[in-house]
C-alpha cells in the first residue's frame, strides 16, 4: 500500500464537483459539499485528493485541538495558550466511518476516573481532529439522523459541545465538510439536505474516449503511484497557489446591491424555505468571484451559485428529484439585473406591461414557459387546425347531421381482463397514514417507528455496563456503592467506588424497521379501476416509511408467480418509481407472493438480525391459479404467524358484496386488517371520535339507572 494520493488535477471530467470542492477550499463558510452520484464515480478519490491541495497550517505545540498560535481558542481544553511555540503541519483529512458512535465523534469523558479520582479526563473525538482540515463523510445518508444532526450543527457553529453528567467541554471545530452518497441507498431528510451548502450531482461519462482515459490514468497510478503523481506535480502546485491567492482576495470581493437583489429574487422565485439558501448563495457568489480573480460579483457568479446551492433545497416531498428550471433562473436574473429605481408611469398602452404581465393587463395562461400556457395559434394556421381537430372532435361529431355522420352507439367501459396485462396507472396523491408498529421492544437502528432500546430517548432503567461506560446512571451507581462504604473503610466525604458499582442508563426510544410490501398486481386488482387508489395507499405508506427512516422492500405477484420488484433498501424514491411502472393483469398467485416474501425476510434476518420486519400485504384476499390456490395461500400465511412476524393486510376489496377474504388472511398471519378508508390518519381519528360520542350517548341512560339502583340498595341497607 502507498500513502501517495491520487492527484486532483489527474481526475477526468466532473467540472461541477471540482468547482464545488475548490469553492469550499477558498471559503469554508460556504457550508460544505454534498456529492450525490452512482457508485464508482471517483467521489472518494476526488475528496481525498483535495486535502493534498490545502495549505499547511500552524498549530500550537502539544495542543490536541490544533489551535492557531496567532489566535488560540480561549475555550480550548488544553489551554490557555500563553506565548505558545508553533509548528507547521499539513491539513488533516478525517474520514468518518458509517458505523461511528456519537462518543467517537465529539469525544468521551472517562467517567470512572471523574467519579473515583475527581479528574476531568477528556479524550478528543474526530471533530477536534478535523479542526482546520477536511471532514469527509462517505455514505452520509447511511448515518443515523442524530449523528448527522450533530455533525452539521458543529459545522454550522464552528464549535463542538460535549455534555456528560454535568461536565462541559467546548472546543473549536471549523472544517471543510464533504459528504458523499448514492441516492439509490436512501435520501437524506430535507432538513439535513438544507444544512449542506452546495450539492453536486455526478454520473459516469458515457463518452468511450473519456472512459478510456479514466481507465488509462488509473492503471498508470496503480502501477507507479510516485511516478504518476510526479507527472502532475506542477499542475498540483499551480492549483494550490490558486487556492491561496483566492483566499487572500476573498475579503476584498464586493457584493453589490444588484447582485444581492438577484440572489434574494432567485431564492424567492424558487420558493426555498428559510433564508439559509440566500446566505449560502451570497457566500458562494463571492467565492466564485475570488476564484476568478475579481473583486466584484457578476451575474454569472450568481447564476452558478444558484445551480450549486438551490437544487437540493427545492424538494417538497421525498419523491421529488432535485433540480432547477434554467429558464426560470435566467428570467429571474434578467428581471433584476438593473438597480431598483422608480420608473415613470406611461400613459400609452405600449409604455410597459399591464398589471398582470401583458401589455393590456392580461397575464399569461397557465402552463406556458413563463408560468402560463403556450400562446394560442393564429386562426387558420396548421396548429389551430390540429388543435381543433383533437380537442373539438367529440362536440363537432355530436352537432353533425345524420346524413353527414351516422350516430355511433355508446361504447361501454372496458374493464381489464384478469388474463390480460394492463398498462400502469397513476397513483392518487399521497396522504398521511396511521402508524403501524412492531410489538415488543427491539434493539435495531434508531428510527421513528417501533419501541426499542436506543442511545437516545428517555431512561427506563439501569444495568451493569456492557462494554465501555458511556451513559452513567448516577443514582443507581450511588445506590450500588452505598451499602459497602463501611466495609471499604470510607473515612471522608468522598465515596469509595469500585468498578462493579457503576451502572449505565438503559434508554427507550424508537427504531426503524424493514417494511416489506407484498402487492397484488393481478387482474382482480385492476378491475373497477381500484389500482389507482391502491397505488396511492402504497405510495402513502412509502412516504411514511421514509419519514420513519425505515428500510423498504417490495414483492409483487401476478400471472404465473411472484418477483422481488425492490430488494430491501433505504431509498423510497426507487420504491415509488417501481410502483409507478407496475403493470397489472393475470391470475392471483397469492401463495407465491407470500412464499417469496418469507424467503426475503429469511435472508434479511441473517444480514441484519436486529432490524425487525413489518409485513404489509396489499390484496383483496383472492387466490387463483392451480389447485387449492386459496388453501396454499393460507398455509403460506401460517409460516409468518409461526415466526411471530408483525403483519398488516391492506384490504382492497370493494363493492356491495364482500367475501372478507383479506380479513381471514390477516387472522392467519396473526396480524390486523385495515381497509383503504381506515388507512388515512384523519379518517381513523374521526372514526375514534364518532365511536366515543356514540358510546357516551349510549352509556348515559344506563349509568343513570345504575346510579339509581345503587342509591336504592344503600337506602334499603
Amino acid at each position: 500500500m502507498t500513502d501517495v494520493r491520487y492527484p486532483f488535477t489527474a481526475i477526468v471530467g466532473m467540472a461541477d464537483l471540482r468547482l464545488g470542492l475548490l469553492l469550499n477550499a477558498v471559503s469554508p463558510a460556504v457550508g460544505g459539499v454534498l456529492v450525490r452520484g452512482e457508485k464508482g464515480t471517483a467521489k472518494s478519490t476526488m475528496v481525498r485528493a483535495l486535502a493534498g491541495l490545502l495549505p499547511s497550517i500552524a498549530t500550537v505545540d502539544g495542543c490536541r485541538f490544533a489551535c492557531d498560535p496567532a489566535a488560540p481558542d480561549p475555550q480550548c481544553p488544553d489551554g490557555p495558550h500563553t506565548d505558545p511555540s508553533a509548528s507547521q503541519h499539513p491539513s488533516q483529512l478525517v474520514e468518518l466511518p458509517v458505523g461511528v458512535a456519537e462518543d467517537r465523534i465529539v469525544g468521551s469523558l472517562d467517567l470512572e476516573r471523574a467519579l473515583a479520582e475527581g479528574v476531568k479526563a477528556y479524550e478528543p473525538g474526530l471533530l477536534a481532529k478535523a479542526h482546520r482540515g477536511v471532514l469527509y463523510i462517505d455514505e452520509v445518508n447511511l448515518l443515523q439522523d442524530h449523528v448527522v444532526d450533530l455533525l452539521l450543527d458543529a459545522a454550522a457553529m464552528g464549535r463542538s459541545y460535549v455534555e456528560r453528567e454535568g461536565v462541559s467541554v467546548r472546543h473549536a471545530a471549523r472544517f471543510l465538510l464533504v459528504g458523499t452518497m448514492n441516492p439509490e441507498e436512501g435520501e437524506l431528510r430535507p432538513q439535513l439536505l438544507d444544512r449542506f451548502g452546495l450539492t453536486v450531482e455526478i454520473a459516469a461519462t458515457r463518452d468511450p474516449a473519456e472512459r478510456a482515459e479514466v481507465v488509462r490514468r488509473r492503471l498508470g497510478y496503480d502501477a507507479d503511484p510516485v511516478g504518476f503523481a510526479a507527472r502532475f506535480a506542477a499542475q498540483e502546485r499551480e492549483l494550490a497557489e490558486h487556492i491561496t491567492a483566492a483566499r487572500e482576495l476573498l475579503p476584498k470581493v464586493e457584493l453589490s446591491d444588484v447582485a444581492l437583489r438577484q440572489i434574494t429574487a432567485v431564492c424567492a422565485a424558487f420558493e426555498v424555505d428559510g433564508l439559509r439558501a440566500d446566505i449560502v448563495m451570497a457566500r458562494t457568489a463571492v467565492a466564485l468571484a475570488a476564484w476568478a480573480g475579481r473583486t466584484e460579483v457578476l451575474e454569472e457568479d450568481v447564476r452558478k451559485a444558484a445551480q450549486l446551492a438551490l437544487p437540493h433545497r427545492r424538494r417538497r416531498n421525498p419523491f421529488d428529484a432535485p433540480g432547477l428550471d434554467e429558464e426560470q433562473l435566467d428570467r429571474t436574473l434578467e428581471e433584476h439585473a438593473q438597480p431598483d429605481d422608480p420608473e415613470p408611469e406611461g400613459d400609452g398602452p405600449g409604455d410597459g406591461p399591464g398589471p398582470d404581465g401583458g401589455p393590456d393587463g392580461d397575464g399569461p395562461d397557465e402552463g406556458g414557459p413563463d408560468g402560463g400556457g403556450a400562446p394560442e395559434p393564429l386562426d387558420g394556421g396548421p396548429e389551430a387546425a390540429a388543435s381543433d381537430t383533437a380537442a373539438d372532435a367529440p362536440s363537432d361529431a355530436s352537432d353533425t347531421s345524420d346524413a353527414e355522420a351516422p350516430a355511433q352507439p355508446p361504447v361501454p367501459a372496458q374493464h381489464p381482463s384478469p388474463s390480460r396485462e394492463s398498462a400502469p396507472v397513476a397513483a392518487v396523491d399521497p396522504y398521511r397514514t396511521r402508524l403501524f408498529t412492531v410489538r415488543g421492544t427491539g434493539h435495531g437502528a434508531q428510527g421513528r417507528r417501533s419501541p426499542a432500546e436506543t442511545s437516545g430517548g428517555h431512561t427506563i432503567r439501569a444495568r451493569r455496563p456492557q462494554g465501555a461506560l458511556s451513559r452513567l446512571h448516577l443514582t443507581a451507581t450511588l445506590q450500588a456503592a452505598a451499602p459497602h462504604q463501611v466495609a471499604r473503610g470510607r473515612d471522608g466525604r468522598a465515596l469509595v467506588l469500585h468498578k462493579d458499582d457503576f451502572r449505565e442508563q438503559v434508554r427507550q426510544g424508537r427504531e426503524s424497521n424493514l417494511v416489506l410490501f407484498v402487492v397484488d398486481a393481478s387482474g382482480s386488482m385492476a378491475a373497477r379501476q381500484r389500482m389507482t387508489t391502491v397505488k396511492g395507499a402504497v405510495l402513502s405508506l412509502l412516504m411514511d416509511a421514509y419519514q420513519r427512516r425505515d428500510k423498504i422492500g417490495m414483492v409483487t405477484f401476478r400471472g404465473a408467480g411472484a418477483e422481488l420488484a425492490l430488494p430491501p433498501t433505504s431509498s423510497v424514491e426507487v420504491g415509488a418509481a417501481r410502483l409507478e411502472s407496475l403493470p397489472t393483469g393475470g391470475r392471483t398467485p397469492l401463495a407465491a407472493g407470500l412464499l417469496r416474501a418469507h424467503e426475503v425476510l429469511r435472508v434479511e434476518r441473517l444480514r441484519d438480525p436486529n432490524r425487525r420486519p413489518l409485513l404489509v400485504v396489499v390484496t383483496d384476499g383472492r387466490a387463483t391459479g392451480g389447485r387449492d390456490a386459496l388453501a396454499r395461500s393460507h398455509r403460506a400465511a401460517a409460516l409468518f404467524a409461526a415466526q411471530g412476524t408483525a403483519s398488516v393486510v391492506l384490504d382492497c376489496e370493494s363493492g356491495p358484496v364482500r367475501l372478507g377474504l383479506a380479513r381471514t388472511l390477516a387472522g392467519l398471519l396473526g396480524g390486523s386488517a385495515v381497509s383503504l378508508d381506515e388507512l388515512r390518519a384523519e379518517g381513523v381519528a374521526s372514526l375514534v371520535r364518532e365511536n366515543r360520542s356514540e358510546s357516551r350517548s349510549a352509556n348515559r341512560p344506563a349509568n343513570r339507572s345504575e346510579n339509581r339502583a345503587t342509591t336504592t340498595m344503600r337506602k334499603a341497607a
